[in-house]
């Protein structure tokens, strides 16, 4: 008997996980998703002009360009570059396109 009311419980207990994981996972806050909202809000440029203007200019001088970040909270791209094995961020203000720090 107390194993049938174990098992009944646990049963429930994974019925009862299996149903809210899809509404925790439907909703998911992502900064993909808030830099398209800003970028049709108008508040941010496109990682295309972004790009534009930070990436070439770097290549011309030889940096090797790995990719992109997007931090919602600080509303700026962080760029990353390598060149003769050093890596190098550049955090450029998503409003404006202003470069705001390099860090190796």
């Amino acid at each position: 008997m107390m194993k049938k009311i174990a098992l009944s419980c646990i049963v429930t207990s994974l019925t009862v996980s299996a149903l809210a994981a899809p509404a925790a996972l439907a909703q998911p806050r992502t900064d993909q998703g808030e830099v398209r909202k800003e970028m049709r809000a108008g508040n941010v440029l496109s990682l295309r002009e972004i790009e534009r203007r930070v990436v070439d200019p770097l290549k011309a001088q030889g940096q090797e360009y790995l990719g992109p970040a997007y931090d919602s909270t600080a509303m700026a791209y962080r760029l990353k570059f390598i060149k003769d094995g050093r890596v190098t961020f550049v955090d450029v203000d998503a409003r404006t396109g202003r470069i705001l720090q390099r860090s190796r």
